[in-house]
């Protein structure tokens, strides 16, 4: 009923207009386009952890929660482009993720700032003086019954209320535009824009799970150990959630919100045109220093022609982790070892380049730092 009185049959203009609605649109499609979107979402982040003391109080918290429903939610009712977005069932467990997610995070930083606030006056921990054992059964076992009762109803009843999103028989004459992959793989798909498919699909995701494996040999911090806690931990913390939260969450955000068709980026509040094209041309570094820089050809030699590239990844795979642990990282340097400390650093050097090459290439198209293709080399 509230589709068919916004909306003119099938077509994607509200019947009833309101210029402040409509400006209010216009500027959220505008900040939307990642090179704005990106720092709004790492100033955000910032602030979680800088204030995660204020923002975890139930009072406001509650208004954060109530804020972004109905934004989210509200978004429906003004815009039929974004409840095409929200409605797909494809994008439901998008709006699952996001609300357990708000969840998870508030319940662990609410629990880390009342040990923060406990550990300051020296006050015991509230769970210091819990009972330590719980029995398998009858504790455990009734626990993960009633959770599995409980998701295999929700699961029934999704799966008769929403219907699979299944597609046609597979054509290679008439594919889909966007041709997504599942919503728990978008982040991946998001980094193949920037990177080939062998760093992109081999190497980064490779490094996730190296990173999971010696994360033990690299902390050993033993504090925080049982109990939530960010003032025992920051760097460790910081650095995770960083690269869970901007570096994958917002990348899914990403694909289900703002790329559409031809993989292109568009508003939330704006019409997916199949046919829209955007001049986009790919330079590589080499072409900034050769062709726009000195105004030469490209050499013949590729070592040469790429030469400045290959500088910038030795300088920053190599080099920069010296750098750090002779300045801003010295003191952990001290404390973690020289293997313990480059095992991180080569960690998180790789992490950062993910958010540096997309920055580049939105705001330079800057396509490759080293363009080897002789070698089926490209970084």
């Amino acid at each position: 009923m509230i589709h068919s009185v916004l909306t003119l049959g099938s077509g994607s203009k509200p019947m009833f207009t309101n210029p402040a609605i409509e400006s209010f649109k216009s500027f959220v499609n505008q900040i939307s386009v990642p090179e704005f979107s990106l720092p709004i979402f790492s100033v955000l982040f910032i602030l979680m952890m800088v204030y995660y003391r204020k923002w975890t109080r139930p009072v406001v918290s509650l208004a954060i929660l109530v804020v972004f429903c109905v934004f989210y939610f509200g978004s429906m009712l003004i815009d039929h482009n974004y409840l095409l977005i929200i409605q797909k069932p494809d994008n439901v467990p998008i709006t699952i993720m996001l609300l357990s997610m708000m969840l998870c995070l508030w319940m662990a930083f609410r629990n880390a700032a009342i040990n923060d606030a406990c550990l300051e006056v020296g006050q015991p921990l509230p769970d210091a003086d819990r009972e330590d054992k719980v029995l398998v059964w009858p504790d455990l076992v009734y626990t993960e019954m009633i959770c599995m009762i409980l998701v295999s109803v929700i699961l029934v009843v999704w799966s008769v209320m929403l219907r699979a999103p299944l597609e046609s028989p597979a054509n290679p004459a008439g594919p889909p535009n966007p041709s997504k992959a599942p919503w728990y793989f978008l982040g991946l798909q998001e980094m193949l824009v920037y990177f080939d498919p062998w760093i992109a699909g081999v190497i980064l995701p490779g490094l996730i799970v190296t990173g999971l494996i010696v994360m033990p040999f690299i902390d050993t911090n033993p504090k925080g150990n049982g109990y939530y806690t960010v003032k025992q931990r920051p760097f460790a913390i910081s650095v995770w959630m960083f690269g869970f939260l901007i570096l994958w969450v917002v990348l899914i955000v990403f694909g289900t919100f703002l790329r559409g068709p031809n993989w292109n980026f568009f508003g939330p509040y704006e019409y997916w045109d199949s046919h829209l094209q955007v001049p986009l041309t790919n330079i590589n570094l080499s072409d900034y220093f050769w062709i726009f820089g000195l105004g030469k050809a490209l050499p013949t030699n590729p070592f040469m022609r790429e030469f400045l590239g290959i500088i910038f990844m030795a300088f920053w795979i190599l080099v920069l982790p010296v750098i750090l642990a002779k300045t801003v990282m010295r003191r952990l340097f001290e404390n973690m070892g020289s293997m313990r400390f480059y095992i991180m650093a080569f960690h998180l050097v790789i992490l950062a380049i993910l958010p540096v090459k997309m920055v580049l290439r939105w705001v330079f198209t800057l396509k490759y730092f080293v363009y080897l293709p002789e070698y089926n080399l490209n970084i």
